[in-house]
């Protein structure tokens, strides 16, 4: 069968990069962001900032897989700009955390939305081993089931991702309308001390304290984890490049295209969601509204904000469309990661039977080992755990590969001076998280890290593998 023959288009393209960017981020972080930075101007900073490092980077990688439209991808610039061992050890991190992790992530946040709608079922308690919940099991689930749909091929991979897109577009355009309704109903009485001045919620005494300009400035760093993460996987789409028509031109297209979509979306989102709701609230609040964006109950925001306008009705909605698009998201990411593993594969940096196509032209063992390990990373922590170990090794590979367009074996001299200021302010912003995360969480960032270094013995395992074939 010739696996090679393209059949997507910059509309597919889009979808699978809005697609696997919108899952649960979205739903969920901005309340953990709106306790580290309780001024609303602030807050929506943090989207505004995230809007402009996913919108360089997609830009930049859209010029690089104009450039090398190979199937792999971000794999393959790395390996052309700098050695194969760095592509390597960008596929190494992507299987250890990066693309898993994201994916876990994901199933995990389905489950905690279907824990909404089947709290006696779903829900945190501990089953097995005094360890293993029910939560945990569903997302194991659904990546098995979602697995087994991309084993299909990906024409009914597309036609899935596709029509969970759609759908999950139209909800946030739903919760947008909504919000800002309610903004209007209620004279946008929650901006009217938009510009307040920062405080953060200190976990530890249960109250807000003030903090200085310093702290805010690493605060600030430590909040873009949430939007940062809700809007990565975007790069997902060049990694299967070889299913796309005229990719030079169809993947750098639907880069920029879908991640500026969702963007919008996203900040849009959060203005609703202020426009509905406030900012601080009370912990021990008995509604929606008194609990406000910050406490709203298991940090499950979209469901906090129906919830206040409808009551259950509109909560029990918004569960059970966050659910399509989780499940959505992890469609497209799944899609995409098998594809990566695959052109490892023919390089011979990763295990030989994951070059193997099935007779869908799936890489099926790619697949398979894909979602095994993205499975046992559901039983290694909750959400936030699983954010903050994958945000500062996605930090790092974005970093090397807009870097890379400096090189002038990559760019060829064509980079044109205002793109060389633009991606020289977006490599500077994401140094500055980097070290801030590396300052500040240090143990996760750390062990990011350390995932990154780990694969040099297996890199040089291959290569001593590939000499004796």
């Amino acid at each position: 069968m010739n696996h090679t023959i393209k059949k997507l288009n910059t509309l597919d393209a889009s979808m699978l990069v809005m697609g696997s960017m919108i899952g649960s981020g979205i739903f969920l972080v901005s309340s953990e962001v709106g306790r580290q930075l309780t001024s609303p101007y602030l807050w929506i900073g943090t989207w505004i900032l995230t809007t402009f490092l996913t919108i360089t980077g997609a830009y930049a990688y859209g010029k690089l897989s104009s450039l090398f439209p190979q199937t792999g991808g971000q794999y393959v610039y790395l390996k052309e700009a700098y050695s194969p061992m760095t592509g390597f050890l960008f596929g190494w991190t992507t299987f250890l955390v990066i693309q898993t992790g994201t994916i876990a992530a994901v199933a995990v946040a389905f489950a905690k939305y279907t824990g909404f709608l089947f709290p006696n079922f779903i829900n945190e308690n501990p089953l097995l081993f005094n360890y293993i919940n029910s939560q945990q099991l569903l997302a194991a689930a659904l990546i098995a089931l979602l697995t087994y749909f991309n084993l299909k091929g990906i024409s009914f991979a597309s036609f899935i991702q596709n029509l969970f897109t759609f759908t999950k577009i139209g909800a946030i355009v739903v919760l947008v309308l909504l919000g800002f309704f309610a903004a209007f109903q209620n004279d946008w009485i929650h901006f009217e001390n938009f510009f307040r001045s920062p405080t953060t919620f200190d976990s530890g005494s249960q109250q807000f304290i003030t903090v200085d300009t310093f702290t805010l400035a690493s605060l600030f760093g430590v909040a873009m984890i949430g939007p940062l993460f809700s809007s990565s996987a975007w790069n997902n789409v060049t990694f299967a490049s070889q299913d796309f028509e005229d990719p030079s031109k169809t993947i750098a297209k639907g880069l920029v295209y879908g991640s500026a979509l969702v963007c919008l979306l996203y900040i849009l989102t959060n203005i609703a969601y202020l426009g509905i709701l406030p900012l601080e609230g009370n912990p021990s609040g008995t509604t929606a509204y008194e609990r406000g964006i910050i406490f709203a109950s298991q940090d499950r925001l979209g469901s906090a904000a129906l919830e206040s306008l409808l009551g259950n009705i509109g909560a029990t909605v918004m569960a059970i469309l966050i659910m399509i698009s989780t499940f959505g998201c992890n469609n497209g990411i799944i899609l995409a990661g098998g594809r990566l593993f695959e052109a490892m594969a023919q390089d011979k940096l990763f295990f030989s039977k994951a070059a193997h196509l099935n007779k869908n032209g799936a890489p099926s063992y790619s697949l398979i080992i894909q979602g095994v390990w993205a499975i046992l990373l559901c039983f290694s922590g909750g959400y936030g755990t699983l954010l903050d170990f994958t945000v500062f090794a996605i930090l790092l590979f974005y970093f090397l590969t807009v870097m890379s367009l400096y090189k002038s074996k990559i760019s060829k001299g064509s980079l044109s001076k205002s793109n060389q200021v633009l991606f020289a302010i977006y490599l500077l912003i994401l140094l500055a998280i980097a070290g801030n995360l590396l300052y500040v969480k240090t143990l996760s960032s750390t062990i990011g890290l350390a995932l990154v270094l780990s694969g040099i013995p297996f890199y040089f395992f291959m290569k001593r593998n590939q000499s004796n074939d």
